[in-house]
């Protein structure tokens, strides 16, 4: 597999940044997701809302009906929210997740497992910690092995 270009070293370390806020937001608002259906989905049977009637932030019941769960809180959603907020912010992920394996050149599996940390509740911070390792290592010991290579010989000194 070829390796990136020393040239590209700055859009790697951009990149880098960028997946590492990219995949702690994400790894957050994933276990918000979670905590919310565990809220809703289960016999708890709780919605969050902000405003309405039960104040700044309260938790309403939601009720079974013929159509499913239907929520009786008034005010904003905030459980709605985090589910949307969470939706359009791994599509962020992603494409953090596909330029740091794309100007890394790493094997496509290697994508599917950054991709996977969006949706594994805490794999992203595990994946955070070891893509940061890992790509900080390789551009320490690239860098490290092009200063000490023999500089190319000037081969223009031959022709006339």
């Amino acid at each position: 597999m070829p390796e990136p270009k020393v040239a590209s070293f700055p859009a790697i370390r951009g990149a880098l940044k960028f997946y590492q806020i990219a995949s702690i937001i994400t790894g957050v608002m994933l276990l918000l997701l979670v905590a919310e259906m565990v809220l809703k989905y289960t016999p708890i049977h709780l919605e969050l809302f902000a405003g309405g009637r039960g104040g700044p932030l309260w938790l309403a019941p939601v009720v079974e009906t013929a159509n499913g769960l239907e929520s009786t809180g008034d005010g904003l959603n905030l459980s709605l929210g985090i589910l949307i907020a969470h939706g359009w912010f791994y599509v962020v992920y992603l494409f953090a997740c596909f330029r740091m394996w794309s100007l890394m050149r790493w094997p496509f599996l290697r994508f599917i497992l950054l991709a996977l940390g969006g949706v594994v509740p805490l794999l992203s911070f595990f994946m955070e910690v070891r893509v940061a390792r890992d790509v900080k290592a390789y551009l320490a010991s690239r860098e490290a092995s092009e200063a000490s290579a023999p500089a190319p010989e000037n081969t223009t000194e031959g022709i006339r």
